[in-house]
């Protein structure tokens, strides 16, 4: 629900398009449970891993 949140879809959608194979990213279905590709969600948002692993700046 966090990926389908920051992607905007709603709960119902989100589902439906896992089950599709169509949600924006890569989902894995692990028994009952969808989990999200974080990697392919933060390059679908187009934010690298060194912008998530680097030292906050000062503001």
């Amino acid at each position: 629900m966090t990926a389908a949140k920051i992607l905007g879809i709603g709960r119902t959608k989100a589902y439906e398009l896992a089950r599709r194979g169509e949600f924006p990213c890569l989902v894995i279905r692990v028994g009952d449970l969808y989990r999200v590709s974080t990697s392919d969600l933060l390059r679908l948002l187009g934010i690298t891993t060194a912008q998530v692993h680097a030292p906050p700046t000062a503001a």
